[in-house]
């Protein structure tokens, strides 16, 4: 498996002296595997000096998947000028998250309106076809990709590859599910430690991979100001990484306001982090023009078989929204029917347990602080009943203590989110979490 960076900067392109050693591109890696099969992992301005090394060295006809992280601008604002795309006989297979408001076919034909853009989307010469991917294990190109949702101010999928004895996943953009790491009372460093549930599968979905290419766009001391804007800290990635026994782990999606230098020190940190948690995962700061290859890894994954059929994505739910603020309960409706949701409200716990009886939601949104019965007691009561039992609960909640967190999840939560919160990210982890209920189940 060979990997290549051709961009690895975050938000905005940043050329200039300052960045010439890790690049000013923003996000785009590919990945070839010894079949030949092609997969292009997000299309910033990186894009376009990709295209032009397939155009001057690849064998023609090209052919690839694209794998789009999520539609934000820094990750296909590169795919107008990638110029393989305009060659007729050519052949790209686009893929991106299931469940966006618009089609990829609109998004990518928006910013190639002739008032941003000379050459419309319809007017390129390559076949072009589009797949929308949901959670879960895909087969592309005899490749097996599996995709999970990430933490991410819009529904955005993080990618597993595995192919020729080795798994290598791209993890960007992605957020922290809560700024605390580990629980207070276990040992850190050990996936089991890990407090917030929705960490720990991000730990698991890593777990004993070859290769981890991960968004650390923050330092620590940046995140408070940057908090629910969608990325990571190193210290987070490196944390949670060594948790998983990673083996090679590139930090990427590198801030444009950090220059050469500030990646290296940031680079320095990152390792002694490791080796604080005893990990002996190499770490680098992901650079444009790396190149590495992987193959046969002594991995201890196990690859499996693909699942007879794919996880529901999450569109048009019946929501049940339990809270005792009537603005809160205006904002999430305004969110989520934007999302193509039906959705129910009650003002209290009372309400709630009367109308899940009613009718059966798809999912709750839960608030803990309420008159009794408060949250806790009401999700104690639905996992008390097998008629209810499976209903996924996302807690929604200004508590931030690790014990509201702990015991949330105890009694069965499958995601806990703190007030306040946008409304995209609200509609991004009401279907990621509804996935994940739906893969366990």
């Amino acid at each position: 498996m060979l990997l290549r960076f051709w961009g690895t900067r975050g938000s905005i392109a940043t050329p200039g002296s300052g960045t010439n050693r890790f690049g000013g591109n923003t996000s785009c890696v590919e990945v070839v595997v010894n079949s030949g099969a092609r997969f292009i992992l997000d299309c910033g301005t990186g894009a376009r000096v990709l295209g032009a090394h397939l155009m001057s060295h690849a064998p023609k006809p090209l052919e690839a998947h694209i794998l789009l992280s999520h539609t934000h601008w820094d990750h296909i604002q590169g795919f107008p000028f990638f110029a393989p795309a305009f060659v007729p006989g050519n052949r790209f297979v686009l893929c991106g998250p299931q469940g966006c408001h618009r089609s990829l076919p609109e998004v990518l034909a928006g910013q190639m309106e002739y008032t941003y853009f000379p050459v419309e989307l319809g007017q390129l010469g390559a076949k072009i076809i589009y797949q929308d991917l949901s959670e879960g294990v895909h087969d592309l190109a005899g490749v097996r990709v599996t995709a999970q949702f990430l933490n991410h101010p819009a529904i955005t999928l993080g990618y597993k590859l595995e192919a020729d004895g080795v798994s290598l996943l791209y993890l960007c953009d992605h957020e922290p599910f809560w700024e605390q790491l580990w629980r207070s009372d276990a040992e850190p460093g050990k996936p089991e430690s890990i407090l917030h549930e929705r960490d720990r599968s991000h730990a698991a979905f890593m777990a004993n991979a070859d290769v981890v290419i991960h968004d650390a766009q923050y330092t620590p001391e940046e995140y408070p100001a940057k908090r629910n804007w969608g990325h990571s800290t190193y210290s987070y990635v490196t944390q949670i990484a060594a948790a998983a026994r990673v083996k090679r782990l590139f930090l990427t999606h590198h801030d444009p306001t950090h220059d050469d230098d500030f990646l290296l020190d940031i680079e320095s940190k990152a390792r002694k982090v490791a080796e604080a948690l005893r990990s002996p995962m190499r770490i680098s700061c992901a650079y444009e023009g790396c190149e590495e290859r992987f193959e046969n890894a002594a991995s201890d994954h196990v690859l499996g078989e693909k699942p007879d059929s794919l996880p529901v994505h999450g569109c048009g739910l019946h929501i049940l929204i339990v809270d005792d603020d009537e603005d809160i309960r205006a904002l999430a409706r305004k969110s989520l029917e934007k999302g193509g949701h039906r959705i129910s409200e009650a003002a209290g716990g009372k309400e709630g347990l009367e109308l899940i009886g009613q009718d059966k939601p798809d999912l709750v949104i839960l608030d803990l602080n309420m008159p009794p019965p408060n949250g806790i007691e009401v999700l104690r009561i639905l996992r008390s009943k097998p008629e209810t039992a499976s209903i996924p609960v996302l807690v929604l909640t200004a508590l931030e203590g690790e014990d509201s967190t702990r015991a949330s999840f105890e009694l069965g939560a499958k995601d806990f989110l703190n007030k306040p919160f946008t409304q995209p990210q609200l509609d991004a982890r009401v279907r990621s979490c509804f996935a994940q209920a739906s893969r366990a189940q």
